[in-house]
């Protein structure tokens, strides 16, 4: 258990650090890492709703899962930052991320989440060391990419409005009437 965790600690500093250097930010990777707490819960209610324990295994699926629920978040960043770079002011980027990305974000979910399935259902003999996995893997994505949709464009403009309020970023220009 303990080399899973430091080992679990080493992969989310990696995945920190593998989207820190693309993005140049040191806190949009924060932003798009904040699901990782939430597709942990969705795992565990799985386990509860499909009423199979915890083992080592399901920990292990949540593990996995962290790298997964990571790709959601960063295909909107990705997007916001690229219309920013566009011009679009961050209001309007952050809601047309939301409207443009909305259909492959769950589509990818959904299509994870249905490949589990027949895993999740089985009960071969053969197959029960997998079945925690495929259970926090599944709906770990499910709660994960529910809340990615929410949670990472509010903690965007949040980020924004922080960083414009530290004088980081210049202040939002207003249209002119008329």
């Amino acid at each position: 258990m303990g080399s899973l965790i430091s080992t679990a600690l080493l992969a989310l500093i990696v995945i920190y650090t593998l989207l820190a250097i693309p993005l140049q930010s040191y806190l949009q990777p924060l932003v798009i890492m904040s699901v990782i707490p939430f597709g942990a819960v969705g795992a565990i209610l799985g386990h509860l709703l499909m009423g199979m324990p915890l083992v080592f295994f399901s920990l292990l699926g949540i593990v996995a899962l962290s790298g997964v629920v990571v790709n959601s978040s960063l295909v909107l960043v990705d997007y916001i930052n690229k219309r920013r770079a566009e011009g679009a002011e961050v209001t309007e980027a952050v809601g047309r991320s939301g409207a443009v990305r909305f259909r492959p974000i769950v589509l990818t979910s959904m299509t994870t989440f249905l490949g589990l399935t027949p895993m999740m259902l089985d009960d071969a003999i053969s197959t029960m060391l997998f079945v925690p996995m495929a259970i926090s893997l599944a709906f770990g994505v499910l709660l994960g990419t529910v809340i990615t949709l929410f949670m990472v464009p509010s903690l965007y403009l949040i980020l924004e409005d922080v960083l414009r309020l530290a004088g980081r970023r210049p202040a939002r220009q207003e249209p002119v009437p008329g």
